[in-house]
């Protein structure tokens, strides 16, 4: 061993550009055969000529733990490149194939600690039965003389490797501490113990490296904490944050519970096109693409509710679709160009029973996730016990202001006047000019509701009843003139549903979406002259699109569609909140990012 050492230390000063020059050296024949480490009760051998410089790579590159994952820099990222794929080259001069095409499991990390926590400190299980196999990825390693620990991570959680000099064949424990690096992933069978300090153990009787990995993965200690890298590389940030990869099991198993629960009360799920002719549905700048072989635009959608509203008439009464939606808008913590929604429809149902479907949807996947119904979201207690909250767009705005917009009838000067003299103190000036540029009362009612009262709806609330001319899809209020059967559902200050009694007189719908695109082109057009939609403004006009009347759904509605109400529910913001998970970045595995410069 002293002469190994001293072979180590002379190498591992050897220049960086020896070593790229060794990493870059044309390599033989692949040979498939696994880098197997084979149990034997003798003692190793000394170890062979070819071990050393595996053993010099591996000081080379920091072997020791702080060594390798410290390497933060682009020129210690590439000497730790270069000195692995060396040590891919020397496995396959020895014949051992550093990427195997497979490996046979017989229990995860976890059946492994849940089968065996009888197992008293410092007692093995050897018997046939107790041979077991596993496989992942290596996080940790500590060798002490005749001794190696191994920290193995799989799907399901870590188990420890423990390695012997004794049991190993000639130099495979040399082989072992020289070629395997953390990150590598590996196979391993053998039988369990638990060694005397606690630690259940799979004591190796062979061993393989599956996938040789010739990246380093983040410092231990530090974790991967850059923000930004975080997002762009996420299969790293799952790798050094464990709990990452939870949000994303999380989020599988609320997907689950929302089709268990909107499955158990009938409603079947459809598909309906992403690429669409028009993209209706919703008020929002569309994602536009030209197909070829068509010689046409088409637009991804922004949502799937008038496809839906066609299954209805043809004779479906409750359909759902959980989907990709796609909108061409701004990026912050609650909004990304891409994300997921459910949206049902219920015929011969009206906007009543769609809260009671979000609270029913909603509570069973925080007791799947949570477990309770008083969960935390950074810091705030949020209790999701039923029922929940239900008030009118009038009356909050009324209780947060002190303003009766009903009092002003028409007067949409004189509401604006008391509006920006009541708030005036409290308001920016992006406020202000919104509340001035609102075309009516609707309009400004709405425009007060989501400057003052919206990010005060902490607790479950279902706002009800918004003005008709910001709801275009919505039945006519069948009690209060001016208003519509709408509701949306808030918590923590954010929109999580959205839900209608559906509108189904076609010509009052056709009137409503002829008003809409005739207010936007106003807007496209008066932007066009003030010059806004200039090649520097367009990104952040959102008047610079087209807007188009879907005469198809149109055709459809005359058709017939019964009565019936509907909801889209964000199940991104649902994760966040169930997580407690402050950006929708932390939510969608691979978000949206700007160009890295």
């Amino acid at each position: 061993m002293e002469a190994l050492n001293m072979k180590v230390l002379t190498l591992s000063s050897q220049p960086l550009r020896h070593l790229l020059r060794l990493a870059a050296s044309s390599r033989p024949p692949i040979r498939p055969n696994l880098f197997f480490l084979r149990c034997s009760s003798s003692s190793s051998s000394s170890p062979s000529p070819a071990a050393a410089p595996a053993a010099a790579a591996a000081a080379a590159s920091g072997r020791g733990r702080r060594a390798a994952s410290s390497s933060s820099s682009t020129s210690d990222r590439e000497a730790v490149r270069a000195i692995r794929l060396k040590k891919v080259e020397e496995l396959r001069e020895k014949g051992l194939e550093p990427y195997a095409y497979k490996w046979d499991r017989t229990h995860s990390a976890s059946q492994l600690q849940e089968i065996y926590k009888h197992l008293a400190n410092g007692e093995e299980s050897s018997s046939e039965k107790d041979q077991v196999s596993i496989a992942g990825r290596i996080t940790a390693r500590r060798a002490f003389g005749k001794l190696a620990f191994l920290t193995l991570r799989d799907d399901s959680g870590t188990i420890q490797l423990y390695c012997e000099k004794e049991r190993l064949l000639n130099d495979q424990f040399e082989r072992l501490k020289t070629l395997v690096d953390i990150g590598d992933i590996v196979g391993a069978n053998g039988t369990i113990k638990r060694t005397e300090k606690g630690e259940l153990s799979v004591c190796v009787n062979t061993f393989a490296i599956l996938t040789k990995s010739l990246l380093p993965l983040p410092d231990k200690y530090h974790g991967l904490t850059d923000v930004d890298k975080r997002y762009r590389q996420r299969y790293v940030d799952m790798i050094a944050n464990p709990e990452v990869a939870d949000i994303f099991r999380k989020r599988a198993k609320i997907v689950s519970e929302i089709r268990k629960a909107v499955e158990s009360a009938g409603f079947v799920e459809v598909e309906t096109p992403v690429l669409q002719g028009a993209a209706g549905g919703a008020e929002a700048r569309p994602f536009v693409t030209y197909h070829n072989s068509l010689g046409r635009d088409l637009y991804l959608r922004i949502a799937t509710e008038l496809h839906l509203k066609r299954m209805l008439v043809g004779g479906f009464e409750k359909v759902y679709e959980i989907g990709r939606i796609f909108r061409n808008e701004g990026i912050s913590t609650r909004h990304n160009p891409e994300f997921t929604t459910i949206e049902m429809y219920e015929a011969y149902s009206d906007y009543q029973s769609m809260m009671n479907m979000a609270e029913e949807i909603i509570t069973c996947c925080a007791l799947a996730v949570q477990n309770k119904l008083k969960i935390d979201y950074q810091g705030t207690e949020i209790n999701l016990e039923r029922p929940w909250r239900r008030e009118t767009m009038h009356n909050l705005v009324k209780e947060a202001t002190r303003i009766d917009f009903s009092d002003f009838g028409d007067d949409l000067e004189m509401a604006k006047r008391v509006t920006l003299t009541t708030l005036g103190d409290g308001l920016d000036n992006k406020d202000k000019l919104a509340i001035g540029s609102c075309p009516s009362i609707g309009h400004l009612v709405n425009e007060v509701f989501e400057v003052v009262v919206e990010p005060k709806l902490l607790q479950p609330t279902f706002v009800l009843d918004y003005p008709i001319e910001i709801s275009p899809l919505a039945k006519p209020h069948r009690k209060r003139a001016g208003l519509t059967e709408r509701f949306e559902l808030f918590i923590c200050g954010r929109e999580l549903a959205n839900a209608f009694s559906e509108l189904t007189d076609p010509m009052d719908q056709r009137g409503r979406l002829e008003e809409q695109v005739r207010q936007h082109n106003d807007k496209r057009a008066a932007s066009l002259l003030k010059g806004a939609a200039t090649e520097e403004k367009k990104e952040e006009d959102d008047e610079s699109y087209e807007v188009t009347l879907d005469d198809d759904f149109l055709t459809a509605l005359e058709y017939g569609m019964p009565p019936a109400s509907g909801m889209g529910l964000g199940i991104d913001r649902l994760v966040m909140l169930l997580t407690d998970s402050a950006s929708i970045r932390d939510v969608i595995a691979f978000p949206v990012l700007k160009i890295q410069q």
